[in-house]
């Protein structure tokens, strides 16, 4: 009941203020949230960030360009590869270094896999948030097959620093292309159980769909992108409309939707994950021969002066990072425009009027990495 409501049927209300955080399981990190609250309702969220603020940006300024790409995955240690790749592109493009066929499609599968692994994570915390603890257990239960895989090629299984200027820093282990295709084989008899468990719940749907609308408008003025903002109807997915790596050799839907709901936020993941296996096994059985690094990169690479700016598409959605080179070892400027900040402060528009249990279920559909919004 909103506090118009209240007053006709003559109940009192009060406007009082609550903190939802900084240590609080569902803000998927040390996250504030001040909630102004008329009763049981919202009528302002205030995100208050900053906690695990380590100054990567200024940090960057005084490390090598292959230093910053080791920075990168942690932020947002969920999609860490292609923070990692996002550097990487910036340098290889400033100096005109074209990588291998081979570089760029093992960049391409590692991403995708990247995506699973955090889609997966995501799903299983989301139940959890609303009360569902057999889904975590699931999500867990399949993101580790990815994991195993990254231990195997890359030597870790979350901050991975594959990626190197000019290629990667290891070629794919004998066993990788048979465990990626088995991997493929059993997601794909699993990802149904997880519509069983949540998608098709009735109880999950009450609580998702209609709730938090988010129209296309209001998503492109303040900049969401990835699922979040695809479904509103906002398309924007860089593999499709900048491709990099080798995107463009391979056939996928980008998944647009036009509620905007809670619901279609869920769904919107759901549904790439489909899309990022699909890229997988287009790639998998044709990974070309060739150099894992391109010669034409030196031990300290210097760009040339100038600006520079190159994006990618993240589980969260775009990744930008621009670049004011002095000609030096050490770039002059360096800014990330990270996703999950954009994303954050769409919050306070989306959840007016809804109550504390619905902005749980929002936020979980925002996917928010909070080192990501910090930095």
């Amino acid at each position: 009941m909103i506090a118009e409501e209240a007053i006709k049927e003559g109940i009192k209300t009060q406007e009082y203020f609550i903190n939802m955080g900084p240590q609080h399981p569902s803000t998927h990190g040390v996250l504030r949230l001040m909630l102004e609250l008329d009763g049981e309702i919202i009528k302002k969220v205030i995100p208050h960030i900053g906690y695990v603020h380590r100054s990567i940006e200024k940090m960057c300024e005084k490390d090598t360009y292959r230093q910053i790409v080791h920075v990168t995955d942690r932020m947002d240690y969920l999609s860490n590869h292609m923070n990692n790749e996002a550097v990487c592109l910036l340098v290889e493009n400033a100096l005109e270094i074209e990588v291998s066929d081979r570089v760029k499609v093992i960049r391409t599968i590692m991403s995708e896999l990247t995506r699973l692994s955090s889609h997966q994570l995501w799903w299983g915390v989301m139940g959890m948030d609303l009360g569902a603890l057999t889904g975590f257990l699931y999500g867990f239960r399949d993101r580790e097959l990815i994991n195993d895989i990254f231990e195997e090629t890359c030597g870790a299984r979350l901050t991975m620093n594959y990626n190197t200027p000019g290629g990667v820093m290891f070629d794919i282990h004998p066993n990788f292309v048979k465990r990626v295709k088995d991997f493929i084989t059993h997601f794909k008899t699993k990802l149904p159980e997880y519509d069983d468990l949540l998608s098709n719940n009735v109880i999950f749907r009450n609580r998702t769909e209609g709730i938090g609308t988010l129209s296309k408008e209001d998503a492109i003025s303040y900049g969401i992108t990835g699922p979040t903002g695809r479904a509103s109807g906002f398309s924007n997915d860089i593999r499709k409309h900048k491709p990099y790596s080798a995107y463009d050799r391979v056939d996928f839907k980008e998944i647009v939707m036009d509620t905007g709901d809670t619901y279609s936020r869920y769904k919107a993941r759901m549904l790439e994950m489909w899309e990022s296996m699909s890229i997988i096994e287009q790639l998998i059985d044709n990974i070309p021969e060739g150099e894992i690094q391109s010669s034409a990169v030196k031990a300290v690479i210097k760009l040339p002066k100038g600006e520079f700016f190159q994006s990618v598409e993240t589980a969260r959605g775009e990744l930008g990072v621009y670049v004011v080179s002095d000609g030096t070892k050490s770039p002059y400027r360096i800014k990330f425009r990270s996703p999950g900040f954009s994303n954050l402060f769409v919050l306070d528009h989306m959840v007016r009027g809804y109550k504390i249990a619905d902005l749980v279920a929002m936020m979980s559909t925002i996917d928010l990495v909070v080192p990501d919004i910090d930095r």
